[in-house]
């Protein structure tokens, strides 16, 4: 059985946001806009989606 997966994509800057936002960024392996990852969906990964989400776009996996 596949795994399920999220790809997120780097939409805005992390200049002027709090730190740990970007540690959270860092975390999810996005450092540049347009830097785009496919992540396993996991309750923790959606956490840290959850707390930059106003950075990134996030697409579901068909």
């Amino acid at each position: 059985m596949a795994k399920q997966t999220v790809t997120v994509t780097q939409t805005r800057s992390p200049i002027g946001r709090e730190g740990s936002q970007r540690e959270t960024l860092k975390g999810l392996g996005l450092n540049k806009i347009g830097r785009t990852r496919e992540l396993e969906d996991t309750p923790s990964v959606r956490g840290m989606i959850r707390k930059v989400a106003h950075l990134l776009r996030v697409e579901e996996a068909s």
